[in-house]
């Protein structure tokens, strides 16, 4: 797998080596040995799909200590912008972010360290959209910022007025109004 390092200290790009022929691909979508030796050693605990509609955003989610996350995620059908917002208290890049097209073509996977909100949105018709944690959900810790704050300077690639968000992604606060409970 080839580890490309982004703008922000802990994001990071992956690209798997895709093997092709007239019969189709195959490639190693996830290595714990590979992964432990280039990145850094995780124990992934939960795995999670969702299947979203065009003009779908999710985010920007992260979960509260003690029960903080790190995710590998990826887009198995259609396309995405995968976003991860800085969120570390003092970090040099707080609030800035990192966004990256996720597709079935292309295979990348978009690792995002603990301390980063989390958010996509669907760009085709539809996506199916997985993701790996290294810590189960909990209710209790679910936290998220809001995915349309305009201070974020995220070009979503989607009208706001074809956007569909849950209605608990539009209860999120803006990052000014953010306390955040990680430091850098």
């Amino acid at each position: 797998m080839n580890i490309i390092k982004t703008a922000i200290d802990g994001l990071y790009i992956i690209e798997p080596r895709v093997f092709a022929d007239a019969r189709g691909y195959f490639f190693e979508s996830f290595s714990q040995r590979d992964f432990d030796a280039q990145l850094a050693p995780i124990t992934f605990v939960q795995d999670n799909e969702s299947m979203s509609s065009y003009g779908v955003m999710r985010g920007l989610h992260f979960q509260r200590p003690p029960f903080t996350q790190s995710k590998l995620v990826r887009c198995v059908r259609g396309a995405v912008l995968d976003v991860a917002v800085d969120i570390r208290k003092g970090s040099p890049t707080y609030g800035q972010h990192v966004a990256v097209e996720l597709t079935e073509d292309n295979h990348r996977q978009f690792f995002i360290s603990k301390g980063f909100a989390h958010g996509f949105a669907v760009l085709s018709p539809t996506a199916v959209f997985q993701y790996k944690c290294d810590e189960f959900y909990h209710p209790e810790a679910d936290a998220g910022i809001s995915i349309l704050d305009d201070s974020l300077s995220i070009d979503w690639r989607i009208p706001t007025d074809e956007a569909i968000l849950s209605e608990k992604d539009t209860r999120h606060a803006l990052l000014r109004d953010f306390d955040s409970p990680f430091t850098y």
